[in-house]
């Protein structure tokens, strides 16, 4: 589809600066746009792109002032980033085709209502007493459980499985290869050395609006619920222990692994391999750099890097020191000598 930079920003509630008449009919990164593109500039690290990118136009903030010629049409808008996230969402609706229907060969459980406007991919298997809202997705090979509950306008991509009993509220979206309310890491041990299972009796409980990467697990809870509250979003291969509680609207990007029972607040964002201890407690809208290991509870509006995770700034300044120990070890070393020699050289006490 071709689009004027015109009438894009008619759409977009933006404004041109340059040729109107530009023709767009693709989006790609603004170091790498050609005739024809949309692009962005967010992030003012890649301000110098704008001299220099062939895309025909750019989404900038309303306020931005360029120092230099450009030869790029500007959309000026409140947030490109937003902007452009609108717009490829609109774009990927219009381009994904709107499955419906039950393929064969399928199995599903007697007295299962499979919506009219719903849509059960190959080999799929719908288990005892299973519920689903209106326009649910289920992709090949998926395996949704007893009693299992799927609100309204949830995708199961393929290979995903949801084990008994839990709960996926309205607009969830789960990529392939994800495992939902598999067994939490219970086990007693014996006086014998051997560890005796702990029945997992919980279920999960995903909210409206999460998404969840691919191959990630999220663990049933022992009693009760493991629960990913409304707007969560989780990246690929992340382990979610059984029990824990992810607050709304918190991010985390892959490999993040969260030990059993730790509650962790709203409007969090935490980095890749981060990883939180169990039992403890983080609060709301902390940012944790990746790699950090987070032993101890923490609380609201925190910046943590490092393992054991510490203040972001003290971590900088320790990397710094980190960074010139083998000088300061040779001062150190150094100094020892002078000392030494020093203390050779001293005249006797004749008192």
């Amino acid at each position: 589809m071709e689009i004027t930079a015109a009438q894009l920003a008619a759409m977009v509630h933006g404004t041109v600066h340059g040729n109107g008449n530009a023709v767009i009919n693709n989006y790609a990164k603004i170091e790498e746009a050609t005739k024809g593109c949309l692009t962005f500039l967010a992030n003012p690290k890649y301000t110098h792109y704008i001299y220099t990118t062939e895309a025909s136009a750019v989404l900038v903030k309303k306020d931005f002032v360029p120092e230099h010629p450009l030869s790029t049409t500007l959309i000026m808008v409140d947030d490109p980033y937003t902007t452009l996230a609108d717009l490829l969402n609109m774009v990927n609706a219009q381009s994904t085709p709107q499955k419906r229907g039950v393929e064969q060969p399928v199995y599903v459980a007697n007295g299962v209502n499979i919506p009219d406007d719903a849509y059960v991919g190959a080999f799929a298997y719908i288990g005892a007493g299973v519920t689903m809202g209106k326009n649910v997705k289920i992709y090949p090979q998926v395996y949704v459980g007893d009693n299992v509950t799927l609100g309204d306008d949830v995708t199961l991509y393929p290979g995903v499985k949801i084990y008994h009993g839990c709960k996926i509220g309205n607009r969830c979206t789960i990529h392939s290869g994800t495992v939902i309310g598999a067994d939490g890491f219970g086990f007693a041990p014996r006086p014998d050395g051997t560890f005796e299972k702990i029945s997992q009796i919980g279920i999960v409980i995903l909210e409206d609006d999460v998404e969840i990467g691919s191959n990630t697990s999220i663990d049933r809870a022992t009693m009760g619920a493991t629960i990913i509250h409304r707007g969560v979003k989780l990246d690929n291969l992340i382990q979610v222990a059984h029990n824990v509680e992810i607050g709304e609207n918190t991010v985390m990007a892959a490999q993040v692994g969260i030990a059993g029972s730790t509650k962790i607040g709203k409007n969090n964002m935490v980095g890749g391999q981060v990883g939180f201890a169990g039992h403890i407690t983080v609060g709301n809208n902390n940012g944790i750099g990746a790699q950090a290991g987070v032993p101890n509870s923490v609380g609201d509006g925190r910046r943590l890097l490092g393992s054991p995770a510490i203040n972001a700034m003290d971590f900088a300044r320790q990397n710094v020191y980190f960074k010139r120990l083998g000088e300061m070890y040779d001062d150190i070393r150094q100094l020892k000598k002078e000392i030494e020699t020093l203390r050779a050289n001293e005249s006797p006490d004749i008192n």
